[in-house]
């Protein structure tokens, strides 16, 4: 495979002659090669942990799909368990900590920034393997949770519909979320910047929970601390910025030093570009189109490719399924691919 760089430049807001296409989440359960090496393992986090086969499962969808970037395996909850909160990823329930964050004495007794990535080095391990196997072929994206979804997390418990127990929280004390927040953040950059250290060439930020807030709470609580990680981080690298039903936020976003905004497929991709023409866009098809026949996928995904036009990444609107059929992503991607801006 010869040296590809439609992700870094799409992301530089450079012509390219198509959009460059990655999934977030491919990989993973979509892909028998990802299954066959879970099965002979305890779980998650024994995969995530473990860098020689976090690096095997990164490169397996740029070997068997042909994307045009690479993530690393891993997830956003290693933060909160490097600071000194653990989780646990069980298969049906999803994350759990067993111990959460109830008020500003918790926050008190967590690691130190700077202290808590250091603690993450199989996730550096898992970078350096990666970027080495990859020899330059895709570009390598790492990633991290945006501090207020981590929170939302740490708070909670677990996942949640509403998450009432951390919305709470900032309600009632605001000055504890404050200060878990700057940890996070501060946490956030000294990991991402490590992260770029091993080879990260790309760096995306999920707050999968910004739309259960306000968005008066959402500027308080969130907007911030995102800006905090793209000014310090953006100088390096391209930055991405995913927050999941904040379409609020868009120009919020696009006043942040970042590269990159992602949209979830709730979002009109003319209506965002007329909001904010400076950014490069990326997304946004229904990840439950992946499930339709393959002439209804390719039809799909050449209406949003043409909806957002030049300076795009193709994605899904979220991550990919689990039970998504293989085939519904193999034509995602070779629409993509097969497809030509007109010069």
């Amino acid at each position: 495979m010869e040296k590809n760089e439609l992700l870094l430049q799409a992301a530089r807001g450079e012509a390219t002659p198509r959009p460059p296409v990655w999934l977030m989440r491919q990989a993973g359960r979509i892909l028998p090669e990802y299954r066959a090496v879970r099965e002979k393992l305890s779980g998650f986090k024994e995969l995530a942990e473990t860098p020689a086969l976090a690096a095997e499962v990164t490169l397996q969808p740029v070997e068997l799909l042909g994307v045009d970037a690479a993530i690393i395996f891993s997830d956003i909850l290693v933060v909160p368990e490097a600071l000194g909160l653990p989780y646990e990823m069980a298969e049906a329930r999803g994350p759990w900590f067993p111990q959460t964050i109830s008020g500003a004495q918790d926050v008190a007794r967590l690691r130190s920034p700077e202290a808590a990535a250091d603690e993450l080095g199989y996730v550096y391990d898992a970078l350096d393997l990666t970027r080495k196997a990859l020899a330059g072929r895709v570009p390598l994206i790492g990633f991290a949770g945006a501090p207020w979804t981590l929170l939302a997390y740490m708070v909670e418990g677990k996942g949640s519909k509403t998450f009432s127990a951390a919305r709470r929280f900032l309600y009632t004390q605001p000055t504890a979320a404050h200060a878990l927040l700057e940890r996070l953040t501060h946490t956030t950059i000294a990991y991402l910047h490590r992260q770029v250290d091993h080879g990260a060439q790309l760096v995306q930020l999920f707050d999968s929970w910004a739309g259960i807030l306000p968005q008066h709470q959402y500027r308080a609580f969130s907007l911030p601390y995102i800006q905090a990680i793209c000014s310090a981080l953006a100088p390096r690298v391209p930055v991405t910025i995913f927050a999941k039903d904040a379409w609020y936020a868009l120009e919020d976003f696009s006043r942040t030093p970042c590269s990159v905004i992602g949209l979830d497929w709730q979002q009109d991709p003319q209506q965002a570009r007329s909001r904010i023409p400076g950014k490069t866009l990326q997304g946004n098809l229904d990840p439950c189109v992946l499930y339709a026949p393959p002439e209804t996928v390719s039809q799909a995904t050449l209406a949003m490719l043409a909806a957002f036009g030049p300076r795009h990444i193709a994605n899904l609107g979220h991550g990919v399924y689990p039970d998504t059929p293989l085939e519904g992503v193999k034509t995602f991607i070779e629409t993509v691919k097969n497809f030509r801006y007109e010069s």
